[in-house]
């Protein structure tokens, strides 16, 4: 079965998703488009460069999750720096790694840009200097006048996964010679279903994977200070823009992985970490598809 595959934000916890991904593989369900933002981009991305469920797997496992905290160079002993390297360059850690660790990956396909691409994918960013949901590759030329041949597609993730105050925002220089700042998309739109759902010119089922329960409204958050509103504020971006356009018969055709043990920023993952959020996603879509209308049974 062919469908076009939606993934969710969710920072580390994106070791789920290649449980999920098992899932799919089990009952041949094969992806033709895909559209992703910040964990999601980066699995949407390598399986549109060509590369297997099972050597995602393989390559994450094997990827040192602690080198992707890469703080600069003159922070890296002394904690005040990385605090000072907050205020400074608007994030703690500068995230060259997983852009230059992705970049590797899709060259190894012969991947540079979109261009290289032989099938579509959509990457989220959140422009806050213009303050709008970027869309890569449609916006690169039409809105940024960036030429789709020089702008790296590893560039495009690692804006997608820069989440605020973690990572360094991302610059790009416009046609109009000013910078714009990107952070992290899921601040805007984490789950972007959207983006096919919008229009059905394949008339091809939508397949998502959401790393969040199904709840239909954003949680109560206890708010009590000025520190306590800062995540809040992330949260609330984060989830209120997708609870809004995703409806309940959408919801039909996602798989909701809830995963309560490990958060997004939990980078230092134990191999017991690893194994519950591969098992969460392959047992959430197992349950899933016992359900879903369109398997044969």
């Amino acid at each position: 079965m062919k469908v076009d595959g939606v993934f969710s934000g969710g920072g580390i916890k994106a070791f789920a998703f290649l449980g999920a991904l098992e899932a799919c593989e089990k009952r041949d369900i094969k992806f033709e488009r895909f559209a992703g933002t910040s964990a999601g981009a980066l699995i949407a991305t390598l399986l549109a460069a060509g590369y297997h469920q099972s050597e995602i797997k393989m390559l994450i496992n094997e990827l040192d999750t602690n080198k992707l905290l890469d703080p600069p160079k003159y922070a890296k002993n002394l904690r005040f720096l990385k605090w000072l390297a907050l205020y400074s360059k608007m994030g703690i850690y500068r995230g060259d790694f997983i852009e230059k660790w992705i970049n590797q990956l899709l060259l190894r396909k012969g991947i540079y840009t979109f261009n290289d691409l032989k099938r579509e994918l959509y990457i989220i960013g959140a422009d806050i200097t213009n303050g709008r949901i970027a869309l890569f590759p449609n916006d690169l030329e039409s809105y940024y006048g960036v030429d789709l041949n020089d702008f790296p597609l590893a560039k495009a993730v690692r804006i997608s996964i820069s989440i605020p105050y973690f990572f360094q925002p991302v610059q790009i220089l416009t046609k109009s010679t000013y910078k714009s700042y990107f952070i992290d998309g899921g601040t805007l739109s984490n789950f972007p279903y959207w983006v096919f759902s919008g229009e059905n010119k394949h008339n091809r089922l939508i397949l998502g994977v959401k790393l969040s329960s199904n709840e239909p409204e954003v949680p109560i958050q206890q708010v009590d200070n000025a520190i306590d509103m800062l995540p809040a504020i992330v949260k609330t971006m984060i989830q209120a823009h997708d609870s809004r356009y995703v409806s309940k018969n959408d919801a039909q055709d996602i798989i909701f992985v809830p995963i309560e043990k490990v958060s997004t920023t939990d980078f230092d993952l134990s191999e017991e970490e690893k194994s519950y959020l591969f098992d969460v996603g392959f047992q959430s879509a197992e349950k899933f598809f016992e359900n879903w209308q369109h398997i044969k049974k």
